[in-house]
């Protein structure tokens, strides 16, 4: 018998104390920047033992306005803004050279916690592009190099080919070159810290750039 989705849905508990434990947050011993926050709420939601914590939603919108939102990874974070990568021919490549503006949510259950994140974005230099691409896993090149994201494909044995062609590549020549693989910046306007709270008194931090430092405020949940 096929599942009934709303009888599911409601089955589900959200923060099950058996595996969330829900953090007080002083908001008035919090950092002034937010990037300080975000290191060590990142830090902790590892400790945690959080699944995967560098993993974000991205979202982008295209030429008329309307939003995509995809799971990208996190490759870093510092004053330059947080960064992520991907093709510049991919659909959020086309997004970002259209409209270079975009937003990242972060959620990290096991504490109740998430973080928004929205600004403008910009390109690496290429050469930081290629750095950090060839930094990473061999897997991480072989699936840069079989390229083609967001293309239509044309069946399974068509990917696999590419895929084993791209693979033999990146073992052989691990520093081969991807020239529309990007590296993108997100230099932060809005970063939102959300604590989860068990009565739903849930805690929002806000922090909006302002000249000479960062304003905070706090939200209604």
């Amino acid at each position: 018998m096929a599942q009934d989705l709303h009888e599911l849905l409601r089955s589900l508990r959200v923060w099950d104390p058996r595996i969330t434990e829900l953090p007080p947050f002083d908001t008035d011993t919090a950092p002034a920047e937010p990037l300080d926050l975000f290191t060590r709420w990142f830090a902790e939601a590892v400790a945690a033992g959080q699944t995967e914590p560098h993993t974000m939603s991205l979202a982008t919108a295209d030429e008329a306005g309307l939003p995509d939102v995809r799971t990208v990874m996190l490759h870093g974070a510092d004053t330059d803004g947080w960064a992520f990568a991907s093709h510049a021919t991919s659909r959020k490549g086309r997004h970002l050279a259209g409209r270079p503006y975009a937003a990242l949510g972060f959620y990290w259950p096991v504490l109740g916690r998430q973080v928004r994140v929205r600004g403008p974005v910009t390109a690496a230099p290429s050469e930081e592009g290629q750095a950090d691409l060839h930094a990473r896993s061999t897997g991480a090149l072989a699936a840069a190099l079989t390229g083609r994201q967001s293309e239509v494909l044309g069946s399974a044995d068509e990917l696999a080919r590419a895929s084993e062609a791209a693979w033999d590549r990146a073992r052989r020549d691990p520093d081969a070159p991807v020239p529309s693989w990007t590296l993108y910046r997100l230099r932060p306007e809005e970063v939102e810290f959300f604590q989860g709270e068990e009565r739903r008194r849930h805690v929002r931090l806000s922090y909006r750039r302002a000249e000479g430092g960062w304003a905070r405020e706090l939200l209604w949940p």
